[in-house]
């Protein structure tokens, strides 16, 4: 017995190894193209600042690589154990299923608290800083890389031009100004100007020397000279880094304050002046206000926790399914995973588009997909176990 226990063990662990290998290549390399190999290509971020960003975007990779990989090697395990013929001996020895796969039910218990440590503290922390580094990135370049000889719509609303660039002294700048994000409304045309970034502050400070502004308004042109004039720009809005992170980037702890915070905010006790339908007519919207604003928090803090046990769920559901394939192909058990984990995300999406609608409970959807895969699982195993 320990002999097969210590076999498929070693099986499932270096398939998971394998398999959580290959997921996060796939998964980040969609995100390596969307932000980060544009920057190395177009020479606005080192090397190095680019495999410090990968190494930062791993553990919020993992929070979905992990389950997916637990799913495909249990498939991939013990549709090779049974299409061998080596479940079939294992019986025959008077080995029971539940018996073969308990060291691997414990490895998916063990990989759930792994995943709710990634869910709920490193991947957001991660991500979080991962963001901060791009915003970092993008800032250095604003204030001393500024490409020149090429147009710029980092700013929504404008878009900037230079011919030179000498360490943030600027040579033959225009700055247009849009209306609706698509037509010109204003031209600015300087001869010189001069780039500073105020980091504590946030803030893209534009000094120009000699400007000459043309504003269209209708059918009449104004025309305006300035000797000296001085634009402030707001680097997050360039850079899509809000104050604080998003609800989606939070620890589970930090949406754990963030809900307390809102809940004491809008608690406010109704007015002693009212009659009695009128305060229960108060009361019913103060308890309509507080769960539009803090459902998303509670879908957030639920989705955190509820995914960390999707290991066990897939686990279930994994082995019996290997084991009915009957099949030592890669690609069968491959296809498997991804439609099963298509399956189980679909109730994630649901839920998280759902957070603007309280009254259908999202975040008890989020749930959902754990007791139908452990249900499901449950079933499966039973019947493997019985050889039905």
């Amino acid at each position: 017995m320990k002999t097969l226990h210590k076999y498929l063990t070693g099986q499932v662990l270096a398939s998971l190894v394998l398999t959580v290998a290959v997921f996060t290549f796939v998964l980040l390399l969609g995100n390596v193209i969307k932000e980060i190999l544009s920057l190395l290509i177009n020479g606005q971020a080192r090397p190095g600042i680019v495999f410090q960003a990968i190494g930062l975007l791993i553990p919020f990779v993992w929070v979905f690589a992990l389950p997916m990989g637990l799913l495909t090697a249990t498939l991939l395990v013990f549709g090779r154990f049974s299409a061998d013929q080596e479940l079939t001996a294992a019986r025959a020895s008077g080995v029971s299923l539940l018996s073969l796969i308990t060291p691997t039910l414990l490895l998916s218990l063990f990989c759930c608290g792994l995943s709710a440590w990634i869910n709920t503290n490193l991947g957001p922390r991660s991500r979080v800083a991962y963001k901060n580094l791009l915003f970092q990135v993008r800032a250095e370049l604003v204030n001393a890389q500024l490409p020149e000889g090429r147009f710029i719509h980092d700013f929504p609303g404008y878009i900037f031009y230079t011919e030179k660039n000498r360490g943030g002294n600027l040579q033959g700048v225009m700055i247009f100004k849009l209306e609706n994000e698509t037509n010109v409304e204003t031209t600015l045309r300087a001869p010189r100007g001069r780039f500073e970034t105020d980091v504590a502050n946030k803030q893209l400070i534009l000094h120009l020397f000699d400007a000459r502004t043309v504003t269209l308004s209708g059918p009449r042109v104004g025309i305006t000279a300035s000797p000296e004039m001085t634009l402030n720009f707001d680097l997050n809005t360039a850079t899509n880094q809000p104050g604080k992170p998003k609800v989606s980037d939070m620890t589970f702890w930090q949406l754990r304050d963030e809900l307390r915070d809102l809940e004491r905010r809008i608690g406010l006790p109704p007015e002693a002046t009212l009659t009695s339908d009128e305060l229960r007519a108060q009361a019913r919207e103060f308890d309509r206000q507080r769960n539009d604003l803090t459902e998303p928090i509670r879908v957030e803090m639920n989705r955190e926790i509820s995914f960390s046990f999707a290991c066990f769920g897939f686990t279930l559901v994994g082995i019996p399914l290997g084991i009915r394939m009957h099949r030592r192909e890669t690609n069968v058990g491959v296809a498997i995973a991804l439609l099963l984990v298509l399956v189980y995300y679909s109730f994630i999406i649901a839920g998280e588009q759902l957070s603007g609608r309280p009254e259908l409970v999202p975040h008890l959807i989020l749930w959902l997909p754990n007791f139908i895969f452990q249900a499901v699982g449950a079933v499966l195993l039973w019947r493997a176990n019985r050889g039905i």
